[in-house]
């Protein structure tokens, strides 16, 4: 693993509560994320990714809007959707306001697109839950196109078809670095492949060598296909303290009060405690002191080949104090630790 690992952070914008359990309003919430974005940019973090969500627990809807504010009080860092829900948006708009992020950011911008975990926004704009397939693919076909800046011609089943149609704003670079998140089907694997995307796999739940076939996939189908080898990410998420007891006492509320509630729409059993112990110490949840989730991390790369990791630092209501520390020590303990400890393990 020869290429420099680039390490993120991750936020779906969680509606955070102050110490008396008042929720935060949501415009606060958004001003708070972009204040995380600057931190994180001050201490070197290589990404910050936001993910789009149309319910009452996430504030953030979309995320190039919010992205586009951190532009403007950033330098360095990489800005990007995650997930950007391409199903239920329009390939073209997505392609012209991520151009305009570029413009905005002097090319820093990235897109990753996905099917979204969540369907609300399906009846929210007009779509069909049973045509979840063949949106996607259709328009992350389309998207493939309008990343080219060419003209597009293209024709399909969900939108009119295009002749010879050029797109504006082209980007600063030239090329936005999109990438497709996948959380585990095969076939979602092979998908992004086929289309020479680099793959981000979005692990949530169990150990992180679990998914090394998906990667492993991912890399033969490109060899097969004829592409030339793209980055693999890890999204995870995760939280920071300055022990391992303090970490785990400290997201625990917050963790089974936002699975407790996606759990019971979804007709999962309860989140018990024991179930989040296992996750900690054994699965997908990376959390702990610096030096418990750095060795995770570098794990993690170093067992699926990955050259990128973004840390979903925020989780249910937990206080935007507690997550700023989260990230400061994250940039300032972890990061150095991960390079180090992904350096020793590549062989000379």
């Amino acid at each position: 693993m020869s290429e420099k690992i680039e390490l993120g952070i991750d936020t779906f914008g969680d509606v955070t509560e102050g110490p008396n359990g008042v929720k935060t309003p949501y415009a606060q919430v958004i001003r708070d994320v972009v204040e995380e974005a600057v931190l994180a940019d001050e201490l070197g973090i290589d990404a910050i990714t936001l993910g789009e969500h149309h319910r009452d627990d996430f504030a953030i809807s979309s995320p190039e809007t919010v992205l586009a504010g951190i532009a403007t009080k950033t330098s360095r860092i990489r800005l990007s959707s995650g997930v950007t829900v391409l199903s239920s948006d329009d390939p073209i708009r997505v392609f012209q306001r991520f151009a305009t992020l570029d413009a905005l950011s002097e090319g820093r911008a990235e897109i990753i697109v996905g099917r979204g975990s969540f369907t609300e926004s399906f009846p929210l704009f007009g779509y069909q839950l049973h045509d979840y397939e063949v949106l996607f693919e259709e328009k992350l076909n389309l998207l493939a196109e309008l990343l080219k800046e060419t003209p597009v011609n293209w024709e399909g089943t969900t939108r009119p078809p295009l002749a010879n149609q050029d797109v504006f704003p082209k980007s600063h670079t030239g090329a936005i670095r999109t990438w497709v998140g996948v959380g585990g089907s095969p076939e979602s694997v092979v998908r992004t492949a086929r289309y020479g995307f680099p793959l981000m796999l979005a692990i949530i739940g169990g150990p992180h060598d679990r998914f090394a076939p998906y990667a492993d996939l991912y890399r033969r189908a490109m060899d097969q296909m004829g592409h030339a080898p793209q980055p693999i990410g890890v999204h995870s998420p995760g939280h920071i303290a300055a022990t391992d007891e303090q970490a785990i006492e400290e997201m625990w509320p917050n963790y089974e009060q936002m699975f407790g509630r996606i759990g019971r729409e979804r007709g999962w059993g309860p989140m018990t405690k024991e179930h989040y112990l296992n996750e900690v110490h054994h699965g997908g949840l990376v959390v702990g002191s610096p030096e418990t989730v750095a060795r995770k991390i570098a794990g993690a790369v170093t067992a699926l080949g990955a050259t990128r990791f973004d840390l979903k630092y925020s989780t249910g209501p937990m206080s935007h104090a507690t997550l700023m520390k989260s990230i400061e020590l994250y940039g300032t303990k972890v990061i150095p630790m991960v390079r180090e400890m992904v350096a020793e393990a590549v062989p000379a």
